[in-house]
């Protein structure tokens, strides 16, 4: 409260030159003990609407700064929040309205949860929200610590003993605070008298009571150590006698630089009794000075010294060169003769009684006829029985002579300064000395003028008036919330104040003084005036200390990293200083580096034309240290053309007293050279290099294996290529793009080779190409082409390596031959007119898909057309009887044959030729050739292997031949006939009848009701009519039938 009012006040002045909304706080932190009561004041200016604003007070605990808790507002009762609606309606909390848009928040017993941050928040009234509408502060509450103690006890004294009293005074208190004591003597229920204090700054000064004594050593406050201050009264006076007690006050420097008593205690008191010795009194005259000028005001104290002056009577009269002014008895009523009654009546004259042992005469105006002798006179009177005084003992001091000078009309003006050259945000000051020095009380006007640097006018600044008023000159308005003027109280001199010097205050100042005379009727009289020399006063800018990092660093880094660049302000010129900061890069192939981005003293961006032209404007982020000396800008998503020397350029700002803001130096920091290159190379195919062979018609499957890669990010497109044996180039096969898109090579190249291909991935680096029904023509050298592709910060893919696999060499065989055909010769010996068989048996195959082409051939001995000496041979003549192809197609039959051939398939591997109606013709070597076909995976049928079989020799005998003759054609035959019994020929007759008989019933048992279905296309010229000698015999053997 005690700077409160000043400070609204100059809020106030501030407040009318904004142009719009603000909300002031008192500044923070405040330091306040628990317990104590304290007040924060809250200020709006620049605000339309009614002239009372309302206020809403609310606060952010520490332990939830987010959180906002109401707790008290002018206009809504139901504003607090709960755990402060009953301080508030007891008043424990509340607002008071110090004028329309200022108030005060009280809160009359702080407690320990009270700390925190306080929202002071002025609803809107205006047309348009412009400006701030809240303002905050710190409030921390902390122990009362302050202790004051000393010790009771009852003194009785003897006038003329000495007093010694003791205070113990502590404090425990964190925070830098200073402790004042004070002694104090008090009787009944009177205002205690302050007999002598330490101030906070440490300065003795003692009571107007003790004043005197204090000067002569009679007084003294010691201070014993840390904490115990003593009090010592020597030569004790009955008017010492009443309770002594210590009081101490802890103050503690807020922000704005006052000081505030956190907390003020006392300590119990000691009672002091002091018995007087006699009834001796004593009389003394003072006054200030003895010369005085027309008009000063005089002043005399009558002081009565005595004991127990309460409990006796004195009289008092004032007299003037031995002439009676004024008397006053002990009931202090003043009693003045003519002259000086009128004078008194007129408030010019005052006597009067102090207290009981001061009397006072005080002429506020003196005339030169009041020069002379003054004294006084005290009498002792004692009160009779009967209520009536007598006098006494009578004693009277010194006279004191004054002398009254007239008022001297000549005097001249000087102004002064001791800061000629002042920096911005200083204070200077103006004296306007005026000699000779009249008196206070003199009516002196002094106005001091000022001229602004470059102008040629002189205008009224401010005026001190004759009557002791300020009158401001209506130009310069800003001056009046940073400008104080002071009159000094012995003399006339006036100096101008002025702080937080700035271009405005730059200029030319002088003062006129002006002397006046107030006439009896209230009129004033100006008597003279004088204008003072020329005063210059220069504002100049604060010297810079500005330095910014001038050390320079290399950074090399991987694309698609963040690029970190800092800006290091070693020391500014003030705390306050804004900064600035505006970051270039500089490329080998530009002369000067261009502008990425600007930040401005006020916090706002600014993109330059790099960022614009390169994209820039999504990968910067800027940062600001909260120490505020360390900026950051980092380039997200690093490109390799972001390589490149960068640095900035720092601007140093100060807000003038003016409040505008100004450039007070520049500087450049040191280089940092950015290299972004693109990640390493670290795509590894596995080079292994294998062999597959496998055989025709079976699946395959070839690896491309992908070791290692540059980013678990990166995509692979993978190409397979083959080298064919006789061609020069390696042809491609297939690719599977980064995509995941599926691509064949040359689709003549590969003819039917696409359509069996299959790629796949079944996990991540692995890679799977797999050809269905392999075929010779497939067979080569293969290996895959990987293509790493990474994003760069751009979102455009790009490929960053390829490696090539080891070789696969892959050998795609047909099946080897195993075709094996019944090789054993038989002899076959037929009638003529009868049929044979030629059985073709294959005991073993190459694959259960062969198929095969058999042919009949005969073989029959011819002799030769000469005989030779010795070795003649017999030449064999080989003839195609039938041939069947694999597809059961038959080849023409030879004209002898043609009608009597007949072909069956027995099984898979039995092929049977019968010859029907056998003639001599026939008779010859037999035998058949078979030839293996398989087909390759294109459905392309070729000859895998052929083999012949072992011969029949065939024997047709003549219808005309007789058993004779076969008997006697057959030596064996004919002996077996004729030299043994008939019963072994009749064995042999018996034995082939049972033959026939159950090769008739075989025959017939094997046909089928529509007869056995034959496996060849068509057999047009077999005959199988009943008029046949013999009916067809088909046997059909275990096994499968094609």
């Amino acid at each position: 409260m005690r700077t409160l009012r000043p400070q609204l006040a100059s809020l106030l002045f501030l407040g009318m030159a904004l142009a719009q909304r603000q909300v002031a706080v008192q500044e923070g932190p405040l330091y306040r003990t628990e317990g104590s009561h304290i007040t924060l004041w809250c200020k709006v200016s620049g605000y339309q609407g009614p002239a009372e604003q309302n206020f809403q007070w609310s606060i952010y605990l520490p332990s939830a700064p987010e959180r906002e808790v109401q707790i008290v507002s002018t206009i809504d009762p139901s504003f607090p929040y709960a755990i402060y609606t009953q301080r508030v309606h007891s008043r424990g909390i509340y607002v008071e309205r110090v004028q329309g848009d200022a108030v005060l928040l009280h809160i009359t017993e702080l407690q320990d949860r009270d700390a925190g941050e306080y929202e002071c928040h002025t609803p809107n009234t205006d047309e348009r929200y412009f400006g701030s509408y809240s303002a905050k502060m710190n409030l921390v509450v902390i122990p009362d610590s302050l202790r004051v103690t000393a010790v009771p006890q009852t003194l009785n004294k003897v006038e003329r003993d000495s007093l010694e009293l003791k205070c113990e005074v502590s404090k425990s208190t964190v925070q830098h605070s200073h402790v004042s004591i004070a002694w104090y003597r008090q009787r009944g229920s009177e205002v205690p008298v302050e007999v002598i204090s330490l101030s906070r700054d440490f300065v003795l000064r003692a009571g107007s009571a003790y004043a005197q004594r204090q000067a002569t050593g009679d007084v003294r406050l010691d201070k014993v150590g840390e904490t115990t201050a003593k009090l010592t009264i020597y030569n004790l006076h009955p008017s010492d006698q009443g309770e002594f007690y210590c009081e101490a006050a802890e103050w503690i420097q807020d922000p704005d630089k006052s000081w505030y008593a956190m907390t003020r205690k006392r300590s119990q008191g000691a009672v002091v009794n002091v018995q007087a010795t006699d009834k001796e009194f004593s009389v003394r005259l003072e006054t200030e000075k003895r010369t005085y000028i027309v008009g000063e005001p005089v002043e005399f104290r009558c002081i009565l010294e005595a004991q127990n002056i309460p409990d006796r009577y004195f009289s008092i009269s004032w007299a003037f060169n031995s002439s009676l002014i004024a008397s006053l008895g002990p009931n202090a009523v003043p009693v003045l003769n003519n002259e000086f009654a009128q004078r008194e009546a007129l408030g010019q004259l005052k006597v009067a009684k102090e207290s009981d042992n001061v009397f006072v005469l005080k002429i506020y105006r003196l005339r030169l006829e009041d020069s002379g002798k003054y004294n006084c006179r005290v009498t002792e009177r004692e009160k009779t029985v009967t209520g009536d005084f007598i006098d006494k003992e009578s004693k009277r001091p010194k006279n004191i002579p004054i002398t009254v000078l007239p008022l001297k009309a000549g005097f001249a003006v000087t102004a002064i300064s001791r800061t000629p050259g002042v920096t911005y945000n200083e204070s200077f000051d103006l004296q306007c000395i005026i000699k000779p020095h009249y008196p206070s009380w003199v009516p002196v006007s002094v106005t001091w003028r000022f001229q602004p640097a470059g102008s040629t006018e002189f205008h009224d600044l401010v005026t001190f008036t004759r009557d002791g008023g300020v009158q401001w000159g209506d130009r310069y308005v800003s001056f009046r919330t940073r400008t104080a003027i002071e009159k000094a109280e012995s003399s006339n001199n006036v100096r101008l104040s002025i702080s937080r010097a700035s271009d405005t205050e730059a200029g030319k100042y002088q003062c006129v003084a002006e002397l006046w005379r107030k006439n009896y009727n209230s009129s004033w009289t100006r008597l003279a005036d004088r204008t003072s020399n020329l005063l210059e006063i220069r504002v100049l800018r604060p010297v810079t200390k500005l330095q910014v990092s001038k050390s320079k660093r290399s950074i090399t880094l991987v694309e698609n990293r963040p690029i970190p660049l800092n800006c290091s302000v070693k020391s500014q010129t003030s705390p306050d200083s804004h900064f600035a900061v505006l970051w270039y890069v500089h490329k080998p192939s530009d002369a000067d580096g261009k502008l990425i981005l600007k930040t401005t003293h006020s916090s706002a961006f600014e993109y330059g034309t790099y960022a614009e032209e390169e994209g820039l404007r999504g990968r910067l982020q800027f940062e600001r240290s909260a120490s505020g000396g360390l900026f950051s800008l980092t380039v997200q998503r690093a490109e390799v053309r972001d390589s490149g020397s960068y640095y900035c350029h720092v601007e140093e700002w100060l807000l003038s007293p003016n409040h505008a803001w100004y450039k007070l130096a520049e500087e450049v920091s040191g280089r940092t050279e950015v290299t972004v290159k693109q990640p390493d190379n670290r795509l590894q195919v596995n080079q292994t290099q294998k062999n597959i062979t496998v055989l025709e018609n079976q699946w395959v499957t070839l690896e491309c294996l992908v070791n290692s890669r540059t980013s678990p990010s990166s995509q692979l497109s993978v190409e397979w290529y083959v080298w064919r044996p006789g061609h020069p180039e390696k042809e491609a096969v297939a690719q599977l793009s980064r995509q995941n898109t599926l691509r064949y090579g040359d689709l003549v190249a590969l003819g039917d080779l696409r359509s069996r291909l299959h790629l796949e991935s079944p996990s991540p680096g692995l890679y799977l190409l797999s050809i269905q029904n392999a075929t010779v023509r497939d067979s080569g050298a293969y290996d895959c082409r990987v293509e790493e592709w990474l994003l760069d910060p751009s979102d455009r893919w790009y490929k960053r390596a390829e490696d090539l696999s080891g070789l696969i060499t892959l050998t795609v065989k047909q099946p080897d031959p195993t075709l094996q055909v019944d090789t054993s010769t038989a002899n076959l010996t037929v009638q003529e007119k009868e049929s044979f068989p030629l059985d073709c048996s294959i005991l073993s195959r190459s694959s259960p898909e062969s198929h095969f082409a058999v042919t009949w051939y005969n073989l029959r001995a011819k002799e030769a057309g000469g005989h030779a000496e010795e070795d003649n041979e017999e030449e064999e003549e080989r003839e195609a009887v039938l041939s069947v192809g694999l597809d059961a197609i038959f080849s023409p039959e030879a004209g002898r044959w043609e009608g009597r051939l007949r072909f069956q398939r027995l099984s898979a591997v039995l092929f049977r030729l019968t010859v029907l109606q056998a003639g001599g013709a026939d008779t010859g070597n037999y035998s058949c050739r078979v030839e293996e076909w398989l087909a390759d995976p294109n459905g392309v049928w070729y000859r895998l292997a052929e083999e012949e079989s072992g011969t029949v020799a065939v024997h047709v005998q003549d219808a005309g031949s007789t058993l004779q003759s076969v008997i006697c054609s057959n030596d064996a035959l004919f002996y077996f006939v004729f030299f043994y019994p008939f019963p072994i020929f009749g064995i042999l007759i018996i034995t082939i009848l049972l033959v026939r008989f159950k090769s008739r019933n075989s025959s017939k048992n094997s046909e089928g009701k529509n007869g056995v279905p034959l496996l060849w296309i068509k057999e047009p010229h077999l005959n199988y009519s009943p008029t046949c000698l013999e009916p067809p015999v088909l046997s059909i053997h275990p096994g499968t039938i094609d």
